[in-house]
């Protein structure tokens, strides 16, 4: 009975175009992740070097939310995903046909950031058709997108084992063009969409204090789930790869089980929206950080079965990614009328930090010290700090917030 009252409370082909949107997108954003270990091949990079090839997509997604976010906000969040997806198609077209130096894999790497910033249209999209007590649901499934992460590391390293890293991107064209005529066909604006602002109205968001601790939360849970798609390959192949080990996992292994541990992430992602709209999303969110925290300290201790840092890191990701839908159950109580901008800038925060982790933090920790062990306790640290912060911000907030009266669990 709930789930038909969800389903008449919005727009269900919208909520399945944002999911669409944010699905294909997502699996052409972490494309050099998930080729990391037959590009890096070609040029010969050192750790600190692959690291950063990785990161560099996610470098761009985001600095591309937040203007992306602005123009959901400004020309509706239908007109905005048709316009990323057709730009997306430039890097996609520059992976297949160039792309024969490191700087230039950089560089389109840098560009499929576009894809990346769908997060920031179609969360947009979906959130404006659903009332508050189904936030955590709509935007949970919306997000779940994030499961194109799963395909690209599935996919990817078998068909660039048949055919050439360079082909992959030429055929990612194909589901996004036809994502986009499905989007066109489906998607719909909500009649809730506020009138255009001016640039200096919405980026008077970033004055309020609200949006930087989001930026920061977002930073963590979304920062990690991205950063840790696009690295594992290059983790899991460093310390239980063929060439590491005897009797080792081969890359096309590997993949499987990177795929393995975002499918967790992308998965869990609605049932964390879901979860917190039940139990409030603030009660729930200091869960799962002290999970998160005690994953990244045992993932420190370089267990020698893979299939028990299997375990630990799919349990990581499962809770990283029901905390991306548990604090998107959350944004929208707070920035109703800016939810596109606010949710460009708390996703281009949660994209900056999928661009440290690698390339600030677990590459030149690794290449430094020559083992993995350092990067995951300065991390599983830094949860820690985010955790207690997180805690004593939600206090005021749970305050502040109850005097709305609108009867949504924080």
């Amino acid at each position: 009975m709930e789930i038909k009252n969800f389903k008449k409370s919005g727009h269900f082909p919208s909520l399945m175009s944002a999911f669409l949107y944010f699905d294909v997108s997502f699996m052409i954003w972490v494309l050099c992740g998930a080729l990391a270990l037959y590009v890096t091949k070609d040029f010969g990079l050192t750790d600190a070097q692959k690291a950063t090839m990785v990161a560099i997509p996610t470098l761009g997604g985001s600095i591309f939310r937040i203007p992306m976010g602005i123009l959901a906000d400004r020309i509706g969040s239908r007109k905005a995903g048709i316009i990323g997806m057709l730009l997306t198609i430039l890097p996609l077209l520059w992976g297949w046909l160039g792309g024969t130096t490191f700087n230039q894999v950089l560089a389109l790497g840098f560009l499929l950031g576009i894809a990346g910033a769908s997060f920031a249209v179609s969360l947009s999209l979906a959130s404006r058709w659903y009332p508050p007590q189904y936030q955590g649901l709509a935007m949970g499934i919306a997000g779940a997108g994030n499961s194109g992460t799963a395909l690209a590391t599935f996919f990817g390293p078998q068909l660039a084992a048949s055919m050439g890293w360079h082909n992959v991107f030429g055929l990612a064209i194909i589901p996004l063009v036809l994502v986009l005529i499905a989007y066109i066909m489906m998607a719909k604006d909500s009649p809730n969409q506020p009138a255009p602002k001016g640039i200096i109205d919405y980026l008077s968001a970033f004055k309020h204090k609200d949006t930087w601790w989001f930026s920061i939360f977002y930073a963590i849970t979304f920062g990690g789930f991205v950063g840790f798609s696009s690295y594992f390959s290059i983790f899991f192949y460093d310390v239980y790869g063929d060439k590491t080990i005897p009797d080792g996992l081969s890359k096309i292994q590997i993949g499987y089980l990177v795929t393995i541990t975002v499918i967790a992430g992308s998965f869990f992602r609605p049932i964390g929206g879901y979860i917190a709209d039940k139990i409030g999303g603030m009660r729930f969110m200091l869960v799962l950080y002290t999970v998160v925290c005690v994953c990244a300290f045992l993932v420190s201790t370089m267990p020698s079965s893979f299939m028990v840092m299997l375990l630990i890191t799919s349990v990581m990701m499962a809770c990283l990614g029901m905390g991306n839908g548990s604090i998107f159950q959350l944004v929208p109580q707070r920035f109703s009328k800016e939810i596109g901008v606010v949710t460009g800038i708390v996703g281009a925060a949660g994209g900056f930090g999928g661009f440290l982790l690698p390339n600030n933090i677990l590459g030149p920790l690794k290449q430094a010290t020559g083992t993995h062990v350092t990067g995951f306790i300065v991390v599983a640290s830094i949860v820690l700090v985010v955790t207690l912060a997180f805690y004593a911000v939600s206090r005021s907030w749970r305050k502040e917030w109850a005097k709305a009266g609108n009867g949504v669990n924080y």
